[in-house]
């Protein structure tokens, strides 16, 4: 009976351990979350409501919506009021930089201070002025490090990417990488689907989107969790876009309420991660933007580029398992872009680039100890 017993529990654990060898064997490993909010400028984070586009007429058509966000004594209870997961939660287990005011700054390498060429050196470590200068759907000849991950992983999907611009997958590189896309309107194909990635191809084909090449955010928010929950990436990229389209549209009270409902999203993940075993207490978040916005003279708001001063001016949030809990960096300081890539590489024990070939440093951001195992 003893003999029969034992031989019962060892059935019992191979079988586990052959249906779920990825979550096991991945279980001690630092994953990564990295999302960029769209051409968010350093102003709002960091001193929430923009009063004059506010109460402008061009620019809001009800005043009134925004009034819950800017009737507040300080700079510190209006930021809070449009960002509150960043302000009360993130402050707490990690590092903001990038706030001007303390000459703080976080700028792009790049010379476009648009989208493709903000986003390649995000996700590579360094810009490509010479081969990336617009925004038309080129498959990217440089491999990210969603890649550079993907391709050392022992499973399928290791890593992905949800976005809701249209062009991620030349971004990323989808026919080469190997890497999971979901971009614009793309419908989830990792089959088998879940009963939410069925809804959710549904309601997509349902739903109109305000722009031809970006989805709602809502959309590229649902799609990456069902993922998430059903295959454990490592590695995570989410891409949100509202705040720039509806900047470009003109719209400063979208724009706003985009940024509040962003922050939602951020608090949702962070969440998600503290109740799922595979995440919890080994997660690292990453949050940034790919570009600035004008600030002078007033309607350039609306826009970015290298011809619109200030539009290489952007700003970084790190935080989760690990991190230095610094909060808002206070003292002088100058930080880039191409510093996000090697940062990752650093915290998943990929290999370093020569920053003499224009890669950025990693940040330093953790603590004194070994998080890769």
């Amino acid at each position: 009976m003893k003999n029969a017993k034992f031989l019962f529990a060892f059935a019992l654990c191979f079988m586990i351990t052959s249906f779920r060898p990825s979550l096991f064997a991945q279980r001690d490993k630092t994953k990564v979350f990295l999302i960029t909010l769209d051409g968010l400028r350093w102003q709002e984070l960091f001193t929430g409501v923009d009063s004059v586009l506010a109460h402008s007429k061009s620019f809001t058509s009800n005043p009134k919506q925004l009034e819950r966000f800017m009737n507040h004594t300080t700079v510190q209870e209006k930021r809070a009021s449009l960002m509150p997961f960043v302000w009360n939660r993130v402050t707490k287990m990690g590092a903001i930089y990038g706030n001007r005011h303390f000459k703080n700054k976080v700028n792009l390498t790049n010379k476009m201070w648009f989208s493709y060429p903000g986003y390649n050196e995000i996700l590579t470590g360094k810009a490509d002025d010479e081969h990336i200068t617009s925004n038309a759907k080129i498959n990217n000849r440089n491999i990210t490090v969603l890649e550079e991950y993907q391709r050392i992983a022992k499973r399928k999907y290791a890593s992905g990417a949800f976005a809701s611009w249209d062009v991620f997958p030349f971004i990323i590189n989808k026919e080469r990488s190997g890497v999971y896309v979901n971009a614009g309107f793309d419908s989830a194909y990792n089959e088998p689907l879940s009963r939410e990635e069925k809804l959710l191809n549904d309601l997509q084909r349902q739903v109109p989107s305000p722009w031809s090449s970006v989805r709602l955010d809502g959309f590229t928010h649902q799609y990456a969790k069902a993922f998430i929950k059903k295959n454990h990436p490592d590695l995570v990229y989410i891409a949100y876009g509202e705040t720039d389209d509806f900047a470009h549209d003109g719209d400063y009270e979208a724009y706003i309420k985009a940024t509040h409902n962003t922050d939602a999203l951020l608090k949702e993940l962070w969440e998600l991660t503290q109740v799922d075993e595979f995440y919890r207490d080994q997660t690292v978040f990453i949050v940034t933007t790919d570009h600035g916005r004008g600030t002078v003279p007033i309607e350039s708001w609306k826009s970015h580029g290298a011809s619109v001063k200030g539009a290489d001016q952007t700003w970084i949030l790190v935080y989760g398992f690990g991190i230095k809990p610094q909060g808002e960096l206070q003292e002088e300081g100058q930080y880039y872009a191409n510093q996000i890539a090697p940062t990752i590489r650093k915290i998943m024990a990929l290999e370093s680039k020569d920053v003499a070939q224009g890669y950025g440093k990693a940040l330093d951001v953790q603590l004194n100890r070994v998080i890769q195992q």
